[in-house]
């Protein structure tokens, strides 16, 4: 199997109970309130060393505010009591320039949450293989190019972060193997016109140099509200050639996600007309604290619920705010206006055809 992380496809099956709870309510807000998220992504702080070329997000500004770890510690500790089950650090700006990073991991790992990141890996926090990567449960780092000078055009960086990168990538692999840490370490790249070419050089380095547990490579998808629009036209067709290929560096210790579904989704008109992710199973909070329902509207006070440094989560997931988010995006909200192939989309593919496409005969299973 040349995804066994499931990385092209989804995870939500696995997660019956909270799709039970989904399909009694929807539409039925008392019922629908009580749904916390299975699945969380934090922002822990604003600001970003690197300028990538392709940034959803750089209409925020990169700004340099941090998570309150001691109010976070508060909030985290009560989503682990409410039913979050897993946290993704990444966010509007990079994830491990915060200070206190070893901490926020400690905590949210103590409060039965499973922690990930998503990293471009230029920063290797002090004491971060001693105290905290026992406690994450996967790294993928942003690595999109497989040579320095194309790296350094893309990431628009500092010279030398690309060998900066890989030398803390190979120090972290060796941690997880001096330790025994059950830590999965992958990279993805996002395919470009201008790192096509580098694709198996770059796999050759994760797999032969570094030790990687894969490489994913990856469609670009076109954010609403980003500032760059360079690659919106990006024609995806012309890469799906290259899957057969690379698929031939896949070892028994290392695989090349070529993710060709999400590639083929990207230029299809063929969606679903509802979001049933954002009102219930996902969020997300960024470094100023604020809660919001999807990544793709960052800072559209629609799917603004409230502020941790304010209130308790619990307060903010059933209050006033969420509760007129979830009757917009069960009522008014406009699929053609949201972010093709965006986090949730797998997942709403698949709800949307047990609640939409319920086949004649279904009770014969």
């Amino acid at each position: 199997m040349n995804d066994p992380h499931r990385i092209d496809s989804h995870k939500l099956t696995y997660h019956p109970d909270r799709v039970a709870e989904l399909l009694k309510s929807r539409d039925d807000w008392q019922m629908a309130k009580d749904i916390y998220p299975i699945y969380m992504e934090v922002s822990p702080v604003g600001a970003c060393n690197h300028r990538c070329t392709f940034c959803a997000v750089d209409y925020i500004g990169y700004k340099p505010v941090m998570l309150d770890v001691d109010i976070f510690k508060d909030r985290v500790a009560e989503m682990g009591r409410l039913g979050v089950r897993s946290i993704m650090f990444a966010g509007e700006g990079e994830p491990l320039l915060h200070k206190r990073i070893n901490d926020i991991i400690c905590a949210t790992k103590a409060s039965g949450i499973d922690v990930s990141f998503t990293t471009n890996a230029s920063v290797l926090p002090k004491r971060f293989t001693d105290d905290a990567l026992e406690h994450v449960s996967w790294i993928k780092v942003s690595l999109n190019a497989g040579t320095a000078e194309t790296y350094e055009k893309v990431h628009r960086c500092k010279p030398g972060d690309f060998d900066k990168v890989i030398g803390n990538l190979k120090a972290i692999v060796a941690a997880r193997k001096e330790n025994g840490y059950e830590c999965t370490i992958g990279a993805q790249i996002l395919l470009l016109p201008e790192n096509a070419h580098e694709v198996e050089t770059l796999a050759k380095i994760c797999r032969d140099e570094i030790g990687l547990d894969y490489l994913v490579v990856k469609p670009y998808s076109q954010h609403m509200f980003s500032e760059t629009t360079e690659y919106e036209g990006v024609n995806y067709e012309d890469f799906l050639h290259m899957e057969e290929d690379l698929g031939k560096l896949n070892t028994d210790d290392f695989r090349l996600v070529f993710r060709g579904k999400a590639m083929r989704d990207h230029g299809t008109e063929e969606r679903y007309d509802k979001c049933y992710s954002v009102p219930f199973l996902w969020g997300y909070i960024m470094a100023s604290g604020i809660v919001s329902g999807c990544s793709a509207y960052l800072l559209d006070k629609r799917f603004e619920f409230g502020n941790i440094n304010d209130n308790t989560f619990e307060e903010i997931w059933t209050g006033d705010a969420r509760k007129e988010n979830h009757r917009f995006v069960m009522n008014d909200l406009d699929i053609k206006e949201c972010r093709v192939n965006c986090r949730m989309d797998k997942v709403n593919r698949y709800l949307h055809d047990i609640i939409e496409h319920r086949p004649a005969h279904a009770n014969f299973i």
